[in-house]
């Protein structure tokens, strides 16, 4: 499936082909790195292993870099341990400074991958190394349909009128203090318990969640960047991952337009044979 890992930047609002005023999310869409490309030979599925945004290396753990160099995401020492890891002594050198790879011994800047991400049956031809993004061939253009995942906001702990949509107590009629309140949860003498998984007040927000069916509106493959359509999880600077939508692929999309192209011309050729009979 088409994919790529993101940032978003924010909202806006921009004009469409036909005049149109859109509202739309502003997405850093790239450069995202091929790490990694598995095959079913080698690993049992295909799929193509992408990494977006740049992270220290004392941030990392030691397996992540070993993974990082040995895709060569990270160049490695004479040694064959990526720069600025190691056992014993280099390892804590990791932590302290990022020893760049340089014959004079000067530190050089070598920054880890901030989030990596499977998509399995990519559909564009990559190698290990290649840096892709949304105008590269065969990714998002304008009028394709995509899906946005992301974390929503955290709210903190809130009551079940904003958590779960509670209608809430009467603000009438000797209702003292059951304005916003759940009502009664227990269930008398049988079963005596309150129901598993009952709406309660509890943590809102901070989840996974996929927004389906949004349309791309513009591409600016000069800066990574992709306009879609209405809001996407997340807030501000927060990660995303923009993939092709699965009940709007880009098959489904070009028989869509198709269709209706075939339809208006039908319906052109239509009127055209009716004012000739008049």
């Amino acid at each position: 499936m088409l994919g790529l890992l993101g940032r978003k930047l924010g909202q806006t609002r921009v004009y469409d082909a036909e005049g149109r005023l859109v509202p739309v999310t502003v997405v850093l869409a790239g450069p995202n790195r091929v790490l990694q490309c598995k095959s079913k030979e080698t690993d049992g599925y295909d799929a193509v292993q992408l990494g977006f945004g740049d992270r220290k290396l004392r941030r990392l753990t030691k397996p992540m870099i070993g993974h990082l160099a040995k895709y060569g995401a990270l160049p490695a020492d004479k040694e064959g341990r990526s720069s600025g890891g190691g056992e014993g002594e280099g390892g804590n050198k990791r932590a302290g400074k990022q020893s760049g790879a340089g014959d004079g011994g000067k530190p050089g800047v070598i920054s880890g991958v901030a989030r990596i991400r499977e998509f399995r049956d990519f559909p564009v031809k990559v190698k290990p190394g290649d840096l892709i993004g949304p105008g590269s061939p065969g990714m998002f253009a304008a009028g394709d349909y995509v899906d946005a995942i992301g974390i929503t906001k955290g709210r903190g702990f809130e009551g079940v009128v904003k958590r779960h949509g509670f209608r809430g107590g009467d603000l009438s009629h000797g209702s003292k203090g059951w304005h916003r309140r759940p009502g009664a949860i227990g269930q008398r003498l049988f079963p005596g318990t309150v129901r598993r998984g009952l709406r309660m007040p509890g943590h809102m927000g901070q989840v996974r969640r996929t927004v389906q069916n949004l349309e791309v509106i513009k591409v600016l493959p000069e800066d990574h960047i992709l306009l879609v359509k209405g809001a996407i999880p997340g807030a501000k600077g927060d990660y995303v991952i923009i993939r092709e939508a699965k009940k709007m692929p880009k098959s489904a999309v070009q028989a869509m337009r198709a269709r209706k192209a075939k339809e208006a011309e039908e319906k052109s050729k239509g009127k055209g044979g009716a004012k000739s009979g008049k």
